[in-house]
């Protein structure tokens, strides 16, 4: 692969031996730099940047084939995943909404527990590294709200570019998140400070989450993939200290499926309670998001 080819998404002026479009996936695109030994990972999902079921399935057979390649001989030496999105201003907005609503109006929790079961089995796997020794990282360039927010606090290392925001704003429209924000919270800034965040619904800065804990790395506007390789360089050269204190971390502190899993469980009862007024709270949220992604692609 020719070294000056590059992952669209990267904006700063370096060489890097990318392999693109490694796997072919509906709602993701991946790109391998065989110099850092990375995989990059860029959610695209539609109609608007949330989890869609679609890009969930996407991400666990990602995470399968990573898992391949580490198992093989003649597999890729795979040492970094970075999670990123393709839509500018935006990571994530959480989970898909308007599936939700549909689901509750219809009273099939069933299928709202397999949704939140997906989620799980992604973030479970981010959260401990894919049962390796492969760091995990999330790159947010843009907001991250709800899940979008529990998704990039699920990697092991958080990077965010200055002035994004990123919050909780559940309780809106009367729920909890509940695909992990606590379990990955109380153990990064302790369990009171993890219980008054997903209360407030309040967005913060990244500068703000930098200062309180949640934020590892804090970067420049526009020098967020920058950042990263500077973590991985800095990593590289401890990174027998370094995955020998996460596995320290994981052994006194670990999060584990069936936590994960038995609050998703709390997390439909408690959705399947909303009245008519949160599920107006909720379609409103959904159409402004249509909103912003249309203002996005314009």
């Amino acid at each position: 692969m020719n070294a000056a080819v590059k992952a669209p998404k990267l904006r700063f002026n370096q060489a890097i031996n990318f392999e693109l479009s490694v796997y072919e996936y509906a709602q993701l695109e991946t790109f391998f730099d065989e110099k850092y030994q990375t995989f990059w990972y860029y959610m695209n999902a539609t109609p608007r940047p949330c989890f869609t079921p679609t890009l969930l399935a996407d991400i666990k057979s990602f995470f399968g084939s990573v898992k391949q390649e580490i198992g093989s001989e003649q597999g890729r030496d795979v040492e970094y995943l970075v999670l990123a999105s393709e839509f500018d201003g935006t990571f994530n907005l959480g989970g898909d909404l308007n599936l939700f609503k549909t689901l509750i109006e219809n009273r099939d929790a069933q299928q709202l527990q397999k949704y939140a079961d997906a989620c799980v089995d992604v973030l479970y796997q981010n959260v401990n590294s894919l049962d390796s020794n492969i760091t995990t990282i999330s790159l947010v360039q843009g907001d991250a709200l709800g899940g979008g927010f529990e998704a990039a606090l699920s990697s092991n290392v958080l990077v965010a570019e200055k002035g994004v925001k990123m919050g909780l704003p559940e309780v809106m429209f009367n729920l909890f998140p509940g695909m992990g924000a606590y379990s990955f919270l109380s153990r990064k800034i302790g369990n009171l400070a993890a219980e008054k965040m997903i209360l407030s619904g309040k967005l913060y800065r990244a500068e703000e989450l930098h200062e309180m804990g949640v934020v590892d790395v804090l970067a420049e506007k526009g020098a967020g993939e920058k950042a990263v390789y500077a973590y991985i360089k800095r990593e590289k050269r401890m990174a027998n200290s370094v995955r020998a204190m996460r596995k320290v971390k994981n052994y006194c502190n670990p999060v584990s499926y069936e936590e994960l899993r038995n609050i998703t469980k709390i997390w439909v009862q408690a959705a399947m309670n909303l009245n008519k007024k949160d599920l107006r709270m909720m379609a409103r949220l959904v159409a402004r998001q249509n909103g912003k992604q249309q203002e996005a692609a314009a």
